[in-house]
This record gives structure tokens, sequence and C-alpha cells, in this order.
């Protein structure tokens, strides 16, 4: 290919490339809208504010804030989840409302938290709070089972929280959650431990747990 090729050529690709960004964008926002629609439908005495955020490993993310008088309860959701669930649950409204129930049965505000400012903070937040909270919350939804918690350094995802059954020994035995994945949660205002606990009872009932 000749330097004039080259020449002629990068335009068409870049007007393709901004093609593709503004129809994402558009593809985004119509999704942002329908949601926040849900949202006025599923709590209308709640006045609803939204907002849009990018994650660099998980995506696009909307965030949702319920206001009511004096009070103000934030939760956020990944848009691929909102996707598969608007696309294969016939209850999709009352799953995204699930998460704000609970929040709302407090007296207190929920806003997002605050992220950590710096790799000691967000050690901090997964040492001291998310991990043992996790770890914690698997073994009360499994009392009658030895349960395996521990933190380990995957190959792709980087450290992962680790979970399994003691008394499986053999085949699929152990669950694993990027902590990265978990402390993004946590900033949602959502329960890290609920995906862990998704995939304990997977292997629970694939090793035949509670025969």
């Amino acid at each position: 290919m000749t330097e004039k090729d080259i020449d002629t050529q990068a335009p068409v690709d870049n007007e393709q490339e901004q093609d593709q960004e503004r129809e994402q964008a558009q593809i985004i926002m119509t999704w942002f809208q329908h949601i926040q629609e849900v949202m006025k439908e599923q709590f209308p005495e709640y006045e609803v504010d939204g907002q849009i955020g990018n994650n660099p490993t998980y995506g696009p993310m909307f965030a949702f804030t319920l206001k009511n008088d004096e009070k103000s309860t934030s939760c956020g959701f990944f848009l691929n989840e909102i996707m598969r669930n608007f696309q294969t649950n016939p209850n999709a409204g009352l799953w995204l409302s699930s998460f704000f129930v609970d929040l709302l049965r407090s007296p207190e505000n929920h806003p997002l938290p605050n992220p950590p400012q710096s790799e000691d903070e967000a050690k901090e937040l997964l040492d001291k709070h998310i991990v043992p909270y996790c770890a914690a919350t698997v073994r009360e939804e499994f009392p009658d089972q030895k349960i395996y918690v521990d933190l380990e350094l995957h190959e792709e995802h980087g450290p992962v929280l680790e979970a399994g059954f003691v008394a499986v020994e053999d085949g699929n035995n152990t669950c694993a959650l990027p902590l990265q994945y978990l402390m993004t949660l946590y900033l949602l205002n959502r329960d890290p431990a609920e995906p862990l606990i998704q995939a304990m009872y997977r292997l629970y009932e694939e090793n035949n747990l509670g025969q």
C-alpha cells in the first residue's frame, strides 16, 4: 500500500469509528431513558435522578437516585446486566426495584459510597470490609457446610476471592470473583457477596450437597 493509499484510507476508517461511537452512545442513552422511566413507574412517589458512567473493565453503568422529602437512596447497575434481564426476564422491573427496597426500608440516606482515592485506601476497604463481609456472609448462608474462602491471583483477572465447599474434593469445587468486581459492586451500593452466594449455590446443587 502506498503512502497516498494510506492518506485516502484513514479518514474513511476514522469516520466509521465515529459512526460506531455515535451509534453506541445512542444505544446507551436509549437504555438509560427506558430504565429511568421504569424506575418512575416502580416508584411513583419518588423523584428519580439518574447518571451514566463507564467502568474501564465492566463497561457502561447506570446509577439511579430516589429522592423523597429529605431522604435520598442510590443504587447502580452494569448496562450488560440490565440488557440481559430486560431481554430475558419477564419481571425485570421487579428485579430492578428489588435492589432499592431494602435500602428504602432503612431510615438513613444511602448515597453511592465515595471511591477510594489511593491504592492504600482501596486495599484497606477490601481487606477490612469487603473480603471479610463476603466470607462471613457465604458461611452464614451455608451453616451446614465447611466453607473454604481465600484470596488467589488469577492470570487474567488479577486478585480474586475464591470460595468452595471443603466436602467437595473432585471436579468443579470452587468459584472465584475478581476483587475489582466486588469493589465495583460495593461502590454501586450493591451487595458484593450476592454473586458469590449465587455461584456457591450452583456448586451446592451440582455436587448434590443438599442430599
